[in-house]
């Protein structure tokens, strides 16, 4: 008989639960450990295998580093505010907080049925009024500090939801989770001043054990440059415009400008005989998003606006355009072109035939009409700059604009203000009220939390109102002092909100006086491992580390950093199975037949792709652990590959790992499921025994401090095949290798470790040490005798390692003292190692 997972595995998460095994208090005498998880949103799926991952990957962690003495904090709560549950919400007819609590429920059942060794003692959802509170809280300490303002801007408006969207939520000009058409709209919307920190949030990246990767994509979306900020009259109006550009050196190849159609002079410059065109133009753009504008190979559009603009540095007149790929929201949203020596501007003037004029000189002779000139040189067709040097040269004329007063040097970032108001329902109300004369008061901190109103209706308005609007008697309020009418904001805060500081209420959770307590956030933070996805790799990050440094700067919290290790976990595809013309269908449905996957008379293929509904390739975890066992599922998900890998999932593979289980089983076990006494035996293990015990404690204890989970796995098996055949089985053995199984299949190893005559739980026992004596000593036993030849004549014989590789056996045998003796004063002309077997050596003199 094999283990009963069914029996097993809830039993002890019973146990975990009522005796409160993972409840962390901060404890001084040890070291801590905080390690966090991207905490999830409950949607109304549930979750699928490729969710747990992570989750499995940091359990391991925490449990392996409990037996190491380490004081472990692990939470779990929910990112439950946002889009998504009220759309949800609309599909169902049921109301958003109700959807959330069921769907929270959901979530936890799923997460807890896996074993995993949360404190649920902190378990929260960023909708709780307490936490709530605190995050408007800190809202209010943005706005204090000048961090929270409001501003006319360019946004990203979808209609259909009636709210704004992010830039990353929009493709071909549509909502990517519904496919409602977005358009371009100006609206008055709250912003956070998160440019206030850009050099901050550069410069302490280098602080950070995270992928080079995601800080490669963090600097990027920062975009720090230097360069120079000019002014560019409009010819014969009094009209200027300011442009940014990173290559002052090349002003005098400048053949047009290019304003934003977003940019507020277009229409005071704009001609009559072109006033047509540009409003039709302006329009078409307004449809796009800021990042199908951007797009390199999108073919380059625009409009003359029928105005030209003064170069600065030479007096030349430049035609003005509008083009829809310079964004208002970068820069000053206009720019200078100069299409010799950039991609963009060199395609737009080949097709509207404007003029390339050669500045830089580069080494070797390019043809500047066929392609742009991007790199270095010496300045030409410029004036007081001809024959210098990049770098001379943008000093000297940045000198020149500002002696003239027609520009100055600047450092300019591709990072914007953070829009951080939605026009939806299911959010954060934003605590200020509003005069009449249109002047913000912020709410009183007492106030606090204010919650969204009880609403049957919170569908998007018809007016473009945010739905709370439609709260009359929630909007409307008097000052109690002088009886002035006032409003609240009816915008709600973005689902970041909660996820910029949750790591610190998980530190403090119950806190009703601040947001967390100073001596507990001295002693945990900062998180010291933090698991995710790497599609939060800039947004969530980015506005973590904002708001942290902001609380930092207010004392509130103790370091600069909220995280000091990220790692991001690989994705868990699945096979897919679709007809010709792309309907999909249920992988359980699918039989071969002659060589082919059909479905009754529909050939499908296959393909590996990211779990979804639509695609019928969502696996349930529960239905694996309904089958195999929770213990089996972790420890499948861990060996399928290194972890920051994506890789598709296979049922049957976890079968396999199930195997493995029942031989760990087996271990202890007899045939009645108690412990085999007459195999497990105290007495002391052969040399070879322990020295294959302690490399596999050295191994397993190696690959888990680097995360390598899945050949951490591998060396347990191999301890179980050794164990397996043997007839006595030594106590101290069998104990480690329980003690070394437990943080991967935590279930299974309480109970052997039960069986084995425990009373209390293994969660603290200690972790097993490699033994460096014991290792040494095993080593040596198994050196193998390796004949040394000098010429073809045998001269040594030499004890090593067998599992030496060529180098390692010739520096071996050349450390041999005999060895030494044949080689002195000799030249070596060949060296022939043959690993397991001979080295010869062929020499001269």
């Amino acid at each position: 008989m094999a283990y009963d997972p069914s029996l097993v595995e809830p039993k002890w998460q019973r146990f975990w639960e009522e005796n409160e095994t993972f409840k962390v208090e901060v404890d001084t005498s040890k070291q801590k450990l905080y390690v966090l998880d991207m905490f999830p949103y409950p949607s109304g799926a549930g979750l699928h295998v490729g969710h747990p991952e992570g989750y499995t990957a940091t359990d391991i962690v925490c449990r392996y580093k409990r037996m190491q003495g380490f004081n472990v904090l692990h939470p779990m709560g929910w990112d439950a505010y946002g889009l998504p549950a009220e759309r949800y919400a609309m599909r169902t007819g049921v109301h958003p907080s109700v959807t959330t609590k069921a769907n929270i429920d959901t979530f936890r059942a799923q997460i807890k049925r896996l074993g995993f060794s949360y404190d649920w003692s902190r378990e929260f959802s960023t909708t709780d009024p307490d936490y709530v509170r605190w995050t408007q809280w800190i809202f209010l300490k943005l706005y204090e500090r000048g961090l929270a303002y409001q501003a006319e801007i360019p946004v990203n408006w979808c209609p259909a939801q009636g709210t704004v969207l992010a830039n990353e939520e929009v493709k071909d000009g549509k909502y990517v989770e519904t496919g409602d058409p977005v358009e371009r709209r100006l609206m008055r919307q709250w912003m956070l001043r998160i440019t206030k920190y850009a050099d901050r949030l550069l410069e302490d990246l280098e602080e950070l054990d995270w992928p080079e990767g995601i800080k490669a994509m963090q600097r990027n979306w920062i975009g720090r440059s230097e360069g120079a900020q000019v002014t560019f009259p409009v010819a014969d109006s009094g009209k200027s415009f300011e442009i940014y550009t990173t290559r002052p050196d090349t002003l005098f190849g400048a053949t047009y400008c290019v304003l934003s159609p977003e940019h507020p002079l277009v229409d005071g410059i704009t001609t009559d005989g072109q006033r047509a065109a540009v409003d039709a133009y302006r329009d078409q753009a307004s449809k796009m998003s800021e990042l199908q504008r951007t797009e390199l190979a999108k073919d380059k559009t625009g409009v003359f606006t029928g105005a030209y603009a003064v170069n600065p540095v030479n007096g030349d007149k430049l035609p003005i355009w509008v083009a829809d790929y310079v964004m208002m929201s970068y820069g000053t949203g206009a720019i200078m072109a100069v299409p010799a020596h950039d991609e963009r501007d060199h395609e737009f003037a080949r097709k509207f035939d404007l003029p390339i004029v050669q500045v830089i000189k580069p080494a070797e002779e390019v043809d500047i009409q066929k392609a742009a000139y991007a790199g270095d040189g010496v300045a030409m067709n410029s004036g007081f700059l001809d024959g210098l040097g990049v770098d001379e040269a943008k000093k000297k004329i940045i000198a020149f604009l500002e002696e003239k007063g027609v520009g100055q040097g600047r450092i300019q970032y591709r990072l914007r203000d953070w829009l951080f108001s939605r026009q939806r329902y299911w959010g954060e109300p934003i605590p200020v009220l509003r005069k009449s004369d249109g002047d913000i008061v912020p709410l009183p901190e007492d106030s606090l939390p204010v919650l969204p109103p009880a609403l049957d209706d919170y569908r998007p308005t018809d007016n473009g109102e945010p739905p709370l609007a439609r709260a009359t008697d929630w909007v409307n309020v008097t000052d109690p002092d002088t009886g002035e009418a006032m409003l609240r904001e009816t915008n709600t805060m973005p689902q970041w909100a909660g996820s910029c500081w949750y790591y610190l209420r998980f530190i403090d959770p119950k806190n009703d006086e601040c947001f967390v307590d100073p001596e507990k956030e001295k002693y945990w933070m900062p998180v010291d491992l933090y698991v995710g996805g790497a599609e939060h790799a800039v947004l969530h990050l980015l506005y973590a580390r904002f708001w942290h440094k902001v609380l930092y700067d207010i004392g509130a919290v103790s370091t600069k950093e909220p995280f000091r290790k990220l790692f991001n976990q690989g994705m868990i595809l699945a096979y897919s199975y679709r007809d010709a013309q792309g309907k999909y269908y249920e992988p359980e449905k699918v039989q071969q037949v002659g060589g082919k996957q059909m479905v009754g008379d529909v050939e499908v293929t296959s393909q590996i792709e990211k779990m979804s509904k639509s695609r019928l390739n969502v696996v349930n975890p529960d239905d694996v652990v309904r089958e195999f066992g929770a213990d089996s599922m972790r420890l499948y998900e861990m060996f399928m590959g290194p972890l920051d890998v994506t890789k598709p999932w296979q049922t049957s593979g976890v079968a396999g790992v199930r195997r493995f289980l029942n031989r760990s089983w087996r271990i202890v076990c007899d045939e009645d499921d108690v412990l085999d006494a007459a195999r497990i035996v105290d007495e002391e293990p052969s040399l070879e025994l322990n020295g294959f015990l302690h490399r596999t404690i050295a191994g397993v204890t190696d690959d888990l401090d680097g995360l390598r989970f899945n050949t951490a796995i591998a060396k347990l098996m191999e301890l179980v095949n050794e164990l397996t055949p043997m007839e006595r089985r030594p106590r101290s053995v069998v104990e480690s290798f329980v003690l070394l199984l437990s943080p991967f299949a935590p279930h299974l190893a309480e109970d052997l470790w039960q069986k084995l005559g425990h009373a209390d739980t293994l969660a603290y026992e200690t972790w097993p040490v490699a033994d460096p004596a014991i290792l040494a000593a095993a080593a040596e036993q198994q050196k193998k005798e390796y004949p040394v030849q000098v010429n073809g004549k045998l001269r040594a014989r030499v004890m090593a390692d067998p599992n030496l590789d060529k180098d390692g056996l010739l520096a071996a045998v050349k450390a041999d003292p005999a060895v030494q003796e044949y080689l002195a004063g000799k030249e070596i002309v060949k060296e022939i190692a043959v690993p397991g077997r001979l080295v010869n050596f062929v020499v001269k003199g």
